[in-house]
C-alpha cells in the first residue's frame, strides 16, 4: 500500500550543533516524523521557503502538518506585543501561513500542532491570548513537557477520534482568544482554554494545542492519514 505523503513544517535555526559542526540548520524534533510513520504516512520535511511557492509544495503532498514552535507575531492579528511574547519569526510565520492557506484552498487534510493551531486560527481571522499560566512545562520548567487533561466537544471531529477526556503532553503559554472564521472549538482544558479547533464539514482540518509527537496516542495523526485514504 502506498503511504500518504505528509509534509511537516520545520525550524530554521541560525546555529545547531552535531558532531564537529555548528552551522545554520533546518531541523524538526524526531517525534513528528515518528508519529506520521506510525500512523501509516510518509513524512516529508518542509523547510521555510518563499510563501509564493507554498501552493506548489502542497500540491505535491497528500496532507500537511504545521509543527509547534515560536510565538506568532502579534501584528498578524492586529495586536501590540506583550512583553512576555517571544521573539518574532517572520519568515516562518509567512511560510507556514502560506502552507495553511494552500491546504485550505486545495482541500488537503491539515493538522496544526500547538503553534500550528494558533497560526491556523490567525490565518482564519482570529486572535490569540498572548500569555496564560498553567499550560507550560512540568512544574514551570523550561524545555520539559507538562501534562493536563482535555475534554472533547461531543459531535466534533476530534471527539470522533478521541471520544474520552485524556491527558495530553503540553507546552505553551499562548492560546486562542477570538475564534477564526469558520472554526469551532472541539476540545477544552479544565480552565476553559480552547485545546482543539476544527473546520466542520467534509474538509479535514484540525488544530490541537498540545504535542501529540511527544506522547504515545496515535489517534489524531491516524485520523489525518485516514482522511487522505478516504
Amino acid at each position: 500500500m502506498n503511504r500518504p505523503l505528509v509534509g511537516i513544517s520545520t525550524y530554521l535555526e541560525a546555529s545547531a550543533r552535531w558532531g564537529v559542526w555548528d552551522l545554520p540548520a533546518t531541523l524538526l524534533p524526531a517525534g513528528y516524523a515518528r508519529m506520521v510513520r506510525e500512523a501509516g504516512g510518509l513524512a516529508v520535511l518542509l523547510p521555510p521557503d518563499a510563501p509564493e511557492f507554498a501552493a506548489q509544495a502542497v500540491a505535491r503532498l497528500d496532507a500537511v502538518v504545521v509543527a509547534g514552535g515560536p510565538d506568532v507575531e502579534p501584528a498578524r492579528y492586529g495586536a501590540g506585543r506583550d512583553p512576555r511574547t517571544g521573539p518574532p519569526a517572520p519568515e516562518r510565520d509567512a511560510w507556514e501561513a502560506a502552507l495553511i492557506g494552500a491546504a485550505l484552498e486545495s482541500g488537503r487534510p491539515l493538522l496544526g500542532v500547538c503553534r500550528g493551531m494558533q497560526l491556523l486560527n490567525v490565518v482564519c481571522g482570529g486572535s490569540l491570548t498572548q500569555h496564560l499560566d498553567g499550560h507550560g512545562g512540568a512544574g514551570g520548567a523550561t524545555g520539559v513537557f507538562g501534562s493536563h487533561p482535555v475534554t472533547p466537544v461531543p459531535g466534533s471531529r476530534y471527539a470522533s477520534l478521541v471520544p474520552e477526556a485524556c491527558d495530553v503532553p503540553t507546552y505553551h503559554h499562548q492560546a486562542v482568544d477570538r475564534m477564526g472564521t469558520g472554526l469551532v472549538a472541539s476540545a477544552h482544558a479544565a480552565d476553559g482554554t480552547v485545546e482543539a479547533v476544527e473546520l466542520p464539514g467534509a474538509h479535514w482540518v484540525l488544530g490541537v494545542q498540545w504535542h501529540p509527537e511527544a506522547g504515545d496516542d496515535p489517534r489524531v495523526v491516524r485520523g489525518l492519514v485516514e482522511a487522505v485514504r478516504g
